[in-house]
């Protein structure tokens, strides 16, 4: 495929570089800002090949390209000069004219889209750490074993480094001074100051006020909310600077008011709400531990289908953070991923159309391990009986993992891949569970689909050939490989 041309494409159908306000991508999807959404060519994008679909969601005009997503939003940014635009200026998309919780979608997704390839990573080589020590291949005390434990950790620890860098971008401030709020919370120094108030019942104190005592490695809302803050003091602290000396003073200014607020009120806030979330979480253990992954693991198709699902996944990375395993978010997302493999595979059988069977087995296996987006837009919305016989097994499994209490450790993306971020404090206990609520979700769902999947009639075909023949044949060829939601 020429990515370059596909590229052009797809940035000529939404109306052209001039109407673009900005751009992320995921694991398979370009997210655009765009200034009009009317501009776009909503229909002939879902025509053209090499796009397997278009959802418009959270301010968002999405659109879903597969695995090589990548490629295609590279032509793309350099058409748009994104890189060298005061991004600042990009007024064009009124922000009134999108819903608080639109917002609010929009700004998680391009805040957390951007880390997951390393989230990602440091799950997996938990996974593998996992696995090496359940077989006994490696001992704790080895240095092997120690090594990969802190390259796996970086991750998780300096999060409120990472979050500042994709922060900033989100909020349109300097990303370097960004970071910069991030290794203030995380300095070594602070940490052994806090370790000490807290031993000897001390207070910390700036400028005569009290500084929170709490640690913020591996936290998340803490640094959002401080680069939210920044964003709005840099441009003051530009506006007040005399022009001559405006170099330094800037960022004194910024950075300055920044910290201190962080450590006096923006960074407690966030570190009380992360851990009012944590107990919510044990509550919904202790008492409802099915409810949330049966909900969860039913509607995750449909989540991912409008591109809101992003807005879930924080809070899996926040309990995992905070209390060091995950009982809701992941769990219910494993159920549900195993499910839609299921469903195409149903499929695969039951057709009798050979494009269809091949598109299914592909998607089917992509699923499985993780990727979802090939079964969801090239057979299971398609069909519809697939995404509900997702849906169906997905709950199933969902409230067998809910019901166990399973618990993942490592994250990634949820799968058969990283079933060893199940292996923790319990041993093989978790793994097994876990394996068991996959089997349930794939039981239920294929069986459901195989049931009531039927192809469609003659007539149905004739339009379907029309404006699908080409489509299924690439993403076929999109649909091959593994990637992190």
């Amino acid at each position: 495929m020429n990515y370059q041309e596909l590229g052009s494409k797809i940035l000529e159908l939404v109306g052209g570089k001039d109407n673009v306000a900005g751009l992320t991508h995921c694991a398979t999807r370009l997210r655009f800002n765009l200034k009009d959404d009317t501009k776009a060519q909503t229909e002939t994008l879902k025509n053209t090949a090499g796009v397997m679909g278009v959802v418009k969601n959270g301010g968002q005009y999405q659109v879903i390209i597969g695995n090589d997503v990548n490629h295609v939003y590279k032509p793309i940014v350099e058409a748009c000069n994104f890189e060298s635009t005061d991004k600042s200026s990009d007024s064009g998309m009124p922000e009134e004219k999108k819903s608080v919780g639109a917002r609010l979608i929009d700004t998680i997704t391009g805040i957390f889209t951007p880390i997951l390839p390393a989230i990602t990573a440091a799950g997996m080589l938990k996974a593998v750490l996992a696995l090496l020590t359940a077989f006994k291949w490696i001992d704790t005390a080895d240095s092997t074993y120690q090594v990969i434990s802190f390259m796996a950790d970086a991750a998780f620890y300096f999060l409120p480094i990472l979050l500042a860098a994709s922060a900033a971008k989100k909020f349109n401030c300097n990303q370097y001074m960004a970071m910069m709020l991030g290794g203030i919370l995380l300095h070594p120094n602070f940490v052994s100051m806090v370790a000490e108030a807290k031993e000897a019942g001390e207070a910390i104190s700036l400028f005569y006020i009290p500084v929170y005592k709490a640690s913020y490695s591996s936290s998340v809302i803490p640094i959002i909310l401080s680069v939210w803050f920044m964003s709005y003091v840099e441009p003051l602290a530009d506006k007040v600077s005399p022009k001559a000396v405006k170099f330094f003073t800037k960022p004194l200014l910024t950075i300055l008011v920044a910290g201190a607020a962080a450590l006096w009120i923006l960074g407690p806030i966030g570190y009380i709400v992360a851990s009012w979330i944590a107990n919510g979480v044990n509550l919904l253990n202790t008492y409802v531990s099915w409810l949330v992954p049966l909900v969860l693991g039913g509607v995750f198709p449909l989540l991912v289908m409008t591109g809101t699902h992003y807005g879930i996944i924080p809070i899996g990375i926040n309990n995992r953070m905070t209390t060091g395993f995950d009982t809701i978010v992941y769990p219910a997302n494993l159920a549900s991923n195993i499910a839609q493999g299921a469903s195409t595979f149903a499929v695969a059988i039951k057709t009798k159309s050979a494009d269809v069977r091949s598109l299914a087995t592909s998607a089917g296996i992509t699923a499985v391990c993780g990727i979802t987006e090939p079964a969801l837009y090239g057979i299971n919305m398609r069909f519809k009986t697939p995404l509900i016989s997702a849906c169906v097994g997905g709950a199933a499994g969902g409230l067998y993992v809910g019901l166990l209490r399973v618990k993942n450790y490592a994250g990634g993306s949820p799968g058969l891949l990283t079933l060893p971020g199940y292996i923790g404090e319990s041993g093989f206990n978790d793994l097994i569970h876990a394996c068991i609520g996959a089997a349930i979700a794939f039981v239920v769902s294929f069986v459901v689909c195989y049931i009531l999947y039927k192809d469609k009639t003659s007539a149905d075909k004739g339009i379907e050939q029309a404006s699908a023949g080409a489509e299924s044949k690439s993403i076929v060829k999109e649909s091959a490989g593994i990637e992190a939601h």
